[in-house]
């Protein structure tokens, strides 16, 4: 046996003792390993495996698996470290139907596959399924049919939270019907819900077994996800769910919800260690991080216990590292993700720099649709907040752009510069920009003028008159714990007698009882209730001050003002924070005294502020038309001459007064954010449909199509579809041209070849000057030949002969350029410089 599958067969070896795998390898049983007598195979399996039972063909089947009661379960087909395993697929798929085996593991003791020969293709595990799990996973026996045709319509929830509905006096009285519905908290799925479902069940159909739903803060994520789950248990495509939350609030949060849909006819369960509960249920609600501590998944649970794995938040709890927890498992996987990924197609990832959150945000965001079998960058199903807002289930906010002189001079492209004279009396100059305000740059007369604004200008309460329910956003916990203190002085000036310092309240993770906060503040009973009207249920507490805790996956529809007191550089953040507010209420639901209905003049949500000091907006949007503009006379600066001078490259508290430079509200039409409306997957179908376009495509007529493209479709306000935007949607890693882009919407190249292929064609192209006593120098050749292509460097260090250069270079070393026989090392530059258009290759 060669070495390195002898290697291989040890690590195997370990593996399955350690998982608890009684086994047979190559026809023998380890000394402790006894073969049940009662084990039976058919005289025909026999004359086909040899005179062994492990036996086939030519040779043994590497590794048998039994069950608990010593019956086969699991062939397992072992190859060489340096072989891949699924080299032996086909050949260990006929021993498993031999042996009557539905599971296949296929290793080279380094990497695995799990095959379930009833649910599709080989799929890979980071360790062994126990015995007991495999067990479990067989009973499930995949009928996708079944879950195809499964019948789910807008009332596939409400049957489960009350099956006998439809019968019941509160429901056939039409005027009782509706609060019936309240009162029974009964839940129907809106028709892109259904769409939702739909789609997923199309995706089904064509064999695929991962999902993404793309669906905008405020659509009903967490009900469509109780649909699914209710779909795959239903039709017995999964015994077991695992639900992923990326922050620990959210865990009991997503019990409840899930608890109130479906606790009729499925259990749910908050995973906690040391708890075997999980086991008797069918749904299991965890949070990434806490499976990740030592790699704590991997003991805890087997590859197989769950059916069906939901990522909430996909884009964050699947990012990084914590992607390995989700492609542990081998169930379905469906990701749920508010966060659309055409926002960040403005990024221009050629250009990247460190400062610019986006490239990485980019980055996890393509990886995210990727995780989720959506390689050509559209998810499985897409609900944007603008079909929200049109089809009247959304609201979208009114921005209020407030500046003061000095976030003004911060948000500058001089910033604010302090002079001073350091110890040694030489003058200093220091410039601290909107990034630093409240990490190296305070001001007290600033974060003063911000709430004093802001309470000015909030939006109140339209049945008890308050200050309507608010989350200001902060920098830091520090910086919150200042602002929920000015923000109660205020309000102690402002409502003489109503709050004993409990109109705003820090929940940061420093705060005991942050996470029951949350959960009171949507239940409206966060620090009391009814504070000026005892029969209305508004929480006393009307502003929770933050950082990051409420930004994902928190429910309150009745927020009215959103703070941002802090300049926000990720989009990611900035939908999600804009997504607490967007959501409709009904105010007349918390007030139980009928006689002050009718003093209530709008008590539907139809309106949120959105109180932005850093021009958030202004950043994401690059240009934004505000309407309405008030600006307030200049006013010198007072105090400024007595301040300390800061240490250099240090902090600096501004100790002299601000003032309100100006005040612009907008309210965002139908139109929405920039940020919202750079949807351009209608591209394909708006050229597709174009008859001048498709007509002088048909006719080989590039020029003229690029032409009238250029002319005609980019750059129009109805999409604003430029090169720049398609190619970062094409998420291809080199630079696509038009015709290309064309091309591809017509059907005439069935895909973007990626750079590794451009460059592999290319080298093909040069490679029939190589003289055969040369072809051991290939792929010293084809190094070279893709290092000069792809890099600006190693081109400059070879145009200009510093070798010595290469010694440093990542790229393309000394040794590398050694390899190289010496007529390639101009032969290969001067054809590259002929016949290779370097632009392609360009980011």
């Amino acid at each position: 046996m060669a070495e390195k599958e002898a290697v291989a067969r040890i690590k195997i070896n370990k593996l399955l003792e350690a998982a608890g795998w009684r086994f047979f390898a190559d026809g023998v049983a380890p000394a402790n390993i006894r073969l049940e007598s009662h084990i039976t195979i058919k005289k025909s399996d026999l004359d086909a495996l040899g005179d062994n039972f492990e036996k086939a063909g030519k040779g043994f089947v590497d590794f048998l698996l039994l069950d608990t009661k010593g019956f086969p379960l699991i062939v397992l087909e072992a190859k060489a470290e340096d072989k891949n395993p699924l080299s032996a697929k086909e050949q260990t798929r006929k021993y498993a139907r031999s042996l009557n085996c539905r599971f296949i593991i296929l290793s080279n003791g380094n990497l695995h596959y799990f095959w379930d020969l009833e649910r599709g293709s080989p799929y890979i595990i980071t360790t062994f399924p126990t015995p007991a799990s495999v067990i479990g996973y067989q009973k499930v026996t995949p009928n996708p049919q079944r879950l195809i045709e499964e019948h789910v319509d807008h009332d596939y929830i409400a049957l489960t939270q009350r099956p006998t509905y439809r019968s019941e006096a509160g429901w056939r009285n039409e005027a009782e019907r509706s609060g019936y519905i309240q009162a029974n908290k009964l839940r129907f799925l809106r028709p892109y819900q259904l769409q939702a479902i739909q789609s997923l069940r199309a995706a089904v159909k064509e064999g695929k077994d991962r999902f993404l739903f793309e669906m905008a803060t405020g659509t009903g994520k967490t009900l469509v996800a109780a649909a699914v789950i209710k779909l795959f248990l239903r039709s017995s495509n999964a015994t077991r769910v695992l639900f992923l939350v990326d922050r620990l609030e959210l865990e009991d949060q997503t019990k409840k919800q899930f608890i109130a849909l479906l606790s009729a006819d499925f259990k749910t369960v908050v995973y906690k260690e040391k708890r075997d509960d999980w086991r008797r249920a069918e749904i299991v609600v965890t949070t990434v991080q806490s499976l990740l501590v030592n790699n704590k998944y991997r003991g805890l649970f087997s590859p197989t216990d769950f059916d069906l794995i939901i990522s909430d938040e996909a884009h964050r709890s699947i990012g990084g590292n914590a992607r390995a927890v989700f492609d542990y498992f081998v169930g379905y996987k469906l990701g749920l993700t508010a966060t659309p990924r055409d926002y960040l197609r403005r990024f221009d990832k050629s250009n990247p720099t460190s400062r610019d959150p986006r490239e990485a945000e980019r980055r996890l965001l393509l990886d995210t649709y990727r995780t989720f079998g959506c390689e050509d960058s559209q998810p499985t199903f897409r609900y944007s907040l603008l079909d929200g807002v049109k089809d009247g289930f959304l609201i979208n906010p009114t921005v209020v752009d407030a500046r003061t002189e000095i976030t003004t001079d911060l948000l500058s492209k001089d910033g604010f510069v302090v002079s001073f004279t350091d110890d040694t009396g030489e003058d200093q100059e220091q410039t601290f920009k909107q990034r630093e305000f409240e990490k190296r740059f305070f001001a007290e007369a600033t974060n003063q003028l911000l709430c004093k604004t802001f309470l000015e200008n909030a939006l109140r309460d339209p049945v008890s008159g308050e200050i309507g329910k608010a989350i200001v956003f902060a920098v830091s916990q520090d910086h919150a714990a200042k602002l929920a203190q000015i923000l109660n002085q205020m309000a102690d000036r402002m409502f003489p007698g109503k709050y004993q310092s409990d109109f705003a309240v820090q929940v940061t993770s420093q705060i005991p009882d942050a996470q029951q906060f949350t959960g009171n503040f949507s239940n409206n009973n966060l620090l009391g209730s009814g504070n000026f009207i005892a029969a209305y249920k508004t929480s006393k507490a009307r502003v929770c001050v933050t950082v990051g805790m409420m930004t994902t996956g928190y429910d309150c529809t009745d927020i009215l003002n959103l703070g941002l007191f802090r300049p926000i550089f990720s989009p990611t953040d900035f939908i999600q924070i804009k997504g607490r507010g967007t959501r409709r209420h009904n105010f007349l639901e918390q007030l139980f005294d009928d006689s002050l209905r009718d003093g209530v003049r709008n008590p539907i949500k139809t309106a949120f502020k959105l109180f932005d000091y850093f021009a958030n907006c202004e950043y994401f949007e690059e240009e934004f038309d505000y309407d309405e503009v008030l600006k307030l006379p200049p006013i010198g600066r007072k105090g400024d001459g007595d301040q300390p001078p800061p240490p250099f490259g240090g902090t600096y508290e501004h100790l002299g007064a601000d003032i309100l430079a100006s005040v612009k509200e907008h309210t965002v039409d139908y139109g929405g954010m920039k940020i919202d409306r750079m949807f351009f997957e209608k591209f394909e179908d708006t050229v597709r449909t174009n008859d001048v376009i498709a007509t002088a495509v048909e006719a080989g007529q590039w020029d003229r199509v690029i032409d009238y493209v250029n002319r005609e479709v980019f750059e129009k306000p109805e999409e604003y579809y430029t090169l720049d935007k398609l190619r970062k949607a094409a998420a291809v890693d080199r630079r696509l041209t038009l015709r290309e882009i064309l091309e591809k919407v017509f059907g005439l190249i069935p895909r973007f070849k990626s750079k590794d292929e451009l460059l592999e064609d290319e080298f093909s192209k040069f490679i029939s000057n190589v003289r055969p006593e040369e072809a051991e120098a290939i792929p010293a050749i084809k190094t070279y030949f893709k290092a000069y292509v792809t890099s600006n460097q190693v081109r400059h260090i070879i145009e200009d002969r510093s070798f010595t250069d290469l010694a440093t270079n990542a790229a393309f070393s000394s040794r590398d350029f050694k390899a190289v026989p010496r007529r390639y090392r101009t032969l290969v530059p001067d054809y590259v410089k002929d016949y290779v258009s370097l632009h392609q290759f360009a980011a």
